[in-house]
């Protein structure tokens, strides 16, 4: 298998809309069972597949590249239905008493958006590994934080990678995308009292 190869399966496999809409259930599994999972469910709808179906019917109009919007400047109208969809399913996940674990991850995911949207309209910040790193950091509240950290940031650093092999973005993208990712993440559940 050629290097270009593994990066386009690393890119699509770990894809934001991807992690999006498998982490919640599974976080929410291994917090509190089945009724967490439950919970996920109901976030990575609306997080994770509204966003997901905005981007597939963009791309079957033309109007998107692909489902991984290389051309920063067609990002804005799905970021702005990435972020309204969030606030909808945060909105439900606080209303209807979900768990505070999931109630924070949500939050985290708007809080990046708000931090990386304004960076895409000037600056191609990497999404894959913002969205990546933020995953690892929710797992590790969920799994033994250092095996899960560890192998973690060996995943987000094949993300990178793959980014990077693919043209799609440069070492200081990704990397900004990283930080942010995991700093935002960090400090949405340390605010929630889980850091």
């Amino acid at each position: 298998m050629t290097a270009e190869l593994v990066a386009r399966r690393v890119t699509n496999i770990l894809a934001p809309q991807v992690l999006v809409i498998v982490m919640p259930p599974a976080v929410g599994l291994l917090a509190q069972g089945w009724s967490g999972a439950a919970w996920g469910l109901v976030a990575s709808m609306l997080c994770g597949g509204v966003p997901a179906a905005v981007i597939a019917v963009g791309v079957r109009r033309g109007l998107l590249d692909s489902h991984h919007i290389v051309d920063r400047t067609r990002r804005t109208k799905p970021l702005l239905a990435a972020v309204a969809a969030v606030l909808v399913a945060l909105a439900l996940l606080v209303v209807l008493g979900a768990p505070t674990l999931l109630v924070a991850t949500v939050t985290a995911m708007l809080i990046a958006l708000a931090v990386t949207v304004p960076i895409t309209l000037r600056w191609k910040i990497s999404f894959h590994a913002a969205v990546s790193a933020g995953t690892v950091v929710v797992l590790a509240h969920v799994l033994p934080a250092w095996p899960a950290a560890l192998i973690g940031a060996a995943v987000v650093a094949l993300v990178c990678w793959a980014r990077v092999r693919l043209s799609h973005h440069t070492w200081p993208q990704v990397a900004a995308g990283a930080v942010t990712g995991a700093l935002t993440t960090w400090g949405t559940l340390a605010a929630f009292g889980l850091g």
